[in-house]
């Protein structure tokens, strides 16, 4: 199977999915400390505070959309459909989440909306390249 551009930019997708899980556990380790992340996390720990709040939810927000767009990517090659339309499609989502994960975690109200919209429009295209 060839690394199309498409699944070069599934491929960064999934590297920016691993950021976002070691940026919130960093910062959720920092506020608990090591022997917390380290125990068996028995118990109810208290609330996140803002960044680790935020980088959790970025994360969730980001684990919503990846297999939709981790199964357009794969059945739009599959099925031959690779070409602008996903082209520029995995880019948009890419590119949007990957400013929206910033926007997010220091708190950038409107603007992270914007990003998220992007990342949308362009899973939106990936999935349309099925259908056209």
């Amino acid at each position: 199977m060839d690394m199309t551009p498409e699944f070069i930019m599934l491929a960064f997708t999934l590297i920016l999915a691993l950021v976002q899980i070691m940026w919130a556990a960093s910062a959720r380790t920092s506020e608990l400390g090591l022997k917390w992340n380290a125990g068996a996390r028995d118990g109810v720990p208290p609330p996140p505070g803002p960044l680790a709040g935020r980088l959790m939810r970025a994360q969730a927000n980001l684990f919503e959309t990846l297999p939709i767009f981790a199964a357009a990517v794969i059945m739009a090659h599959v099925a031959g459909e690779d070409g602008q339309l996903t082209f520029v499609g995995t880019h948009l989502y890419f590119f949007g989440r990957l400013a929206y994960l910033p926007l997010y975690a220091f708190g950038v109200p409107y603007i992270r909306s914007v990003a998220w919209a992007v990342s949308l429009v362009g899973l939106v295209m990936v999935i349309a390249a099925l259908f056209v």
